[in-house]
């Protein structure tokens, strides 16, 4: 029997939202940039010893001006956060977009990660890793850096995700390794 998880990947447009999700999903690159209104993707994958049916909505992308639509937060279980290393406004926008889905579904506590896209791009990098990974940490959430284009650590992004839905579906599940010495 597998599980249903449904994510929203979210940020900024231009960031590689879509093409991130569809190098997952049908594991290609799509070079053309076509803004999205929402897609929705399916995939089952097996993590841990069990099958998951994974629907992922890519979402527009989000401005300080646009309005999380419902279905961004309704049964969502966890969220991709997503700027582009190249672009230092999709990071700050990162802060907004957070502040609009708590406010939303007035729960702090929500799993999310991080992610820095486009790092094939690092002559044009505007966003240092430690930036990235300070500001995840500040919230306590995983961080990230991947490409859509090279496919570099795309599946990781979506597999962190899923372990973090666990943790938080899940409390104390994951025992910790202690070591006692007598």
């Amino acid at each position: 029997m597998s599980r249903a998880r449904k994510i929203a990947v979210v940020g900024s447009r231009s960031v590689g939202k879509s093409s991130m999700t569809v190098q997952y999903v049908e594991e290609h690159f799509v070079e053309s940039y076509y803004p999205t209104i929402e897609n929705q993707f399916s995939k089952t994958i097996s993590f841990k010893n069990q099958e998951y049916a994974i629907e992922i909505l890519d979402t527009a992308g989000q401005d300080e001006f646009s309005i999380m639509n419902q279905k961004h937060l309704i049964g969502i279980h966890g969220y991709i956060l997503v700027y582009s290393i190249a672009s230092k406004n999709s990071f700050d926008m990162l802060q907004v977009i957070r502040d609009k889905i708590i406010d939303s579904t007035g729960n702090e506590h929500l799993p999310m990660i991080v992610v820095g896209n486009k790092n094939d791009l690092e002559a044009q990098r505007q966003v240092t890793r430690s930036e990235g990974e300070n500001w995840a940490k500040s919230f306590g959430y995983k961080f990230i850096e991947c490409s859509a284009r090279t496919n570099s650590n795309v599946d990781q992004v979506f597999e962190l995700l899923i372990a973090e839905i666990e943790k938080a579906a899940n409390p104390g599940s994951e025992k910790e390794e202690k070591c006692v010495i007598t």
